[in-house]
């Protein structure tokens, strides 16, 4: 029988921010079918520990293991197809919003995908949206639907992991429970699957994760 590791390790990791460390010795594990949320004060970090877990900032100390490799061992491109961030403020392209759906399909780390309409209509209906959605422009989208372009992008590339920096905050509260369903389904749709969430919203946390990281207890001061 083969041995089974977490999805994801993270030992030891340490920020320094306008040189003062936010917070050191970050140490956890994800495993399939976890929901984590991750807490902290304003200002403590949360994004930042974000960005570090798909190296869009530096690692000032500490190791990231996926799938039971280092990040060093990973190509970065093959990395963010499996663990995928989305921040708060999506960046749109021109187009519709299936334009915007199938464009990322274009993209070299993608080429092996590729778009479905059904699934996305699938995801819609859980949505309680139809697909008079997807002829949107995306340059005229609400806030609130632009968060949704931007998670319907990101889990039709059927990633390992998902980092979402406050997905539901430009959304009202009927709209932001469908889109706990969906990420609910997408999550028990594989068992290999995992999810990291910001949340402002206390109740959020505990209505949809099974455990949390306090970034406090990693304080450096």
């Amino acid at each position: 029988m083969s041995q089974k590791f977490p999805l994801l390790t993270v030992q030891g990791l340490s920020r320094k921010f306008s040189h003062r460390w936010l917070w050191r010795g970050v140490s956890f594990e994800i495993q399939a079918g976890d929901c984590v949320g991750l807490i902290g004060a304003s200002g403590s970090g949360k994004t930042l520990l974000l960005r570090n877990l798909v190296a869009l900032d530096p690692v000032d100390k500490g190791k990231i293991i996926f799938a039971n490799r280092t990040l060093e061992d990973w190509s970065i491109p093959a990395y963010r197809t499996q663990v995928i961030y989305s921040p708060q403020r999506p960046s749109l392209f021109e187009g519709t919003v299936e334009d915007n759906l199938k464009l990322i399909f274009a993209f070299a780390t993608n080429r092996d995908s590729t778009y479905s309409r059904g699934r996305i209509e699938e995801y819609l209906d859980i949505l309680g949206r139809d697909s008079d959605f997807l002829n949107l422009p995306a340059p005229q989208l609400s806030g609130g639907e632009s968060q949704i372009l931007a998670l319907l992008r990101i889990l039709q590339l059927n990633p390992k992991i998902l980092l979402l920096d406050e997905p539901t905050a430009s959304l009202d509260f009927e709209t932001t429970l469908k889109v706990e369903t969906l990420l609910k389904h997408w999550l028990n749709s594989q068992s290999d699957r995992a999810l990291l969430l910001t949340s402002h919203d206390s109740e959020q946390i505990r209505r949809v994760t099974n455990r949390q990281i306090h970034l406090a207890e990693f304080n450096a001061s």
